[in-house]
């Protein structure tokens, strides 16, 4: 990644994610002012990033779509795996969206307009579009064995997050 200047630094909010994201080489779309959605290799899955400012409250919304879709026939069970996963988690927390089937980790931020207009860092970028990465890269597994592996949201929590000790 090539050095910034002060510009990119720190602006508003959606400029500072297309920022990041062209830093990053990652392809992205600017949908309108207000709106930016991105495309980001996970160790599992592509994932669909998307920052949504809401200039009236000072709200940065950022979601992150993983590739899975749920049947109505597994939503309870998918429930129960989002509330374990976040009791987990520090920052963010994912969704089930029935309407559509679809799975969503979401944050958002409040960002302070006490100068007239809100300030979003680069490093503030880093750390939610990472988190979200990391989060979905984390617990996507936990899903696939839910909802293709026949195991208990429990059991899918305890096999997903067995860490591999030492080196091979």
């Amino acid at each position: 990644m090539e050095s910034l200047d002060m510009a990119q630094a720190a602006g508003a909010p959606i400029e500072t994610l297309e920022s990041w994201f062209s830093a990053h080489n990652w392809l992205h779309e600017r949908i309108g002012d207000d709106e930016i959605v991105a495309s980001a290799k996970g160790a599992w899955s592509t994932y669909e990033l998307r920052g949504l400012w809401r200039d009236d409250d000072c709200v940065l919304q950022f979601l992150a779509f993983p590739d899975i879709k749920v049947t109505e026939n597994q939503a309870a069970s998918v429930y129960e795996a989002i509330g374990l996963i976040n009791e987990q988690l520090w920052l963010g927390h994912f969704e089930y969206w029935p309407s559509t089937g679809i799975i969503v980790y979401r944050h958002a931020a409040l960002l302070d307009s006490g100068s007239g207009e809100a300030v979003f860092s680069f490093d503030q970028a880093e750390v939610m579009v990472e988190a979200a990465i990391d989060e979905l890269d984390r617990f996507y597994p936990v899903f696939q064995f839910v909802l293709w592996g026949g195991k208990t949201p429990r059991e899918a929590i305890t096999s997903a997050m067995v860490e591999t000790q030492g080196e091979a």
